[in-house]
């Protein structure tokens, strides 16, 4: 991936979609904010503790950085589901309830999710001109909510799934995904038989949401798919880890939009 400094804030971008001029989008670190410890710095989290003024301002910068207002995106309540929200300019300013992905075919509609270990998907269809951004833990991907973001996508904006790019941002990775084995046996029936996604080490069982997240956009037929291969817990000091921070942590966060 390719790191930069967006007005002195640290961001990164995929190659693919950091050519194109008619879409723009950043993966956030926890770097340059002021909330406190466990938050330090850039939480974007309004639900984990962290002080409201501290979350604010992590916002202004955050966004300011981006070229944006504070509120000038649209947003959504993270439960793990698989529920879509096809959003446009009257969604601006508003968080959709219950909602794991959004999707907009309108420039001018900043989609922002926030994370930590659950894996960041960005979606970008170059000849519709339409983009979405998925929250995909485990239990959304067994839920299907990758599947049903494609789905919208191609139903709903009239999108053709060949022509479909995804982004895997920074998630947990198998090196560092402990889970039990009915969890791992989960995620593995939701996948493509044949798929990777979890490792034996000294009798534990590793999860890798990358590799299960690749073979879900490609059973959907997305024609290409880019890994940015970096683990959470890995690398706390520029992601928040929930599993790393034994859940006492912040949210980063994930913007896409169409150009104006």
């Amino acid at each position: 991936m390719e790191r930069t400094l967006a007005n002195g804030l640290p961001v990164l971008r995929f190659p693919h979609l950091a050519r194109s001029e008619r879409v723009y989008h950043a993966i956030l670190t926890r770097r340059g904010g002021v909330s406190h410890s466990p938050f330090d710095t850039l939480n974007l989290g309004a639900s984990v503790g962290d002080a409201v003024s501290a979350v604010e301002e992590n916002h202004r910068r955050a966004l300011g950085a981006l070229g944006l207002g504070v509120w000038q995106f649209a947003s959504s309540y993270l439960v793990h589901g698989n529920r879509v929200g096809v959003v446009g300019r009257s969604d601006v300013g508003t968080v959709r309830l219950a909602t794991d992905a959004l999707v907009t075919a309108e420039p001018g509609v900043p989609l922002l999710l926030r994370f930590a270990d659950c894996v960041p998907v960005l979606f970008y269809e170059g000849q519709r001109q339409a983009v979405g951004l998925a929250h995909a833990g485990w239990r959304g991907l067994v839920a299907g909510v990758l599947a049903a973001t494609v789905a919208a996508m191609v139903d709903q904006l009239d999108c053709q799934p060949e022509k479909l790019w995804a982004g895997i941002g920074p998630a947990i990775g198998g090196c560092c995904y402990e889970v039990g084995q009915d969890t791992a046996d989960e995620v593995a029936s939701a996948c493509p038989p044949g798929a990777c996604i979890n490792q034996r080490r000294d009798g534990r069982v590793y999860l890798d949401l990358h590799a299960a997240a690749r073979a879900q956009l490609e059973q959907a037929g997305v024609g290409t798919v880019e890994d940015s291969g970096l683990c959470t817990a890995c690398q706390v000091t520029d992601f928040f880890s929930h599993r790393a921070e034994q859940g006492r942590t912040g949210r980063f966060g994930v913007v896409i939009g169409l150009s104006e």
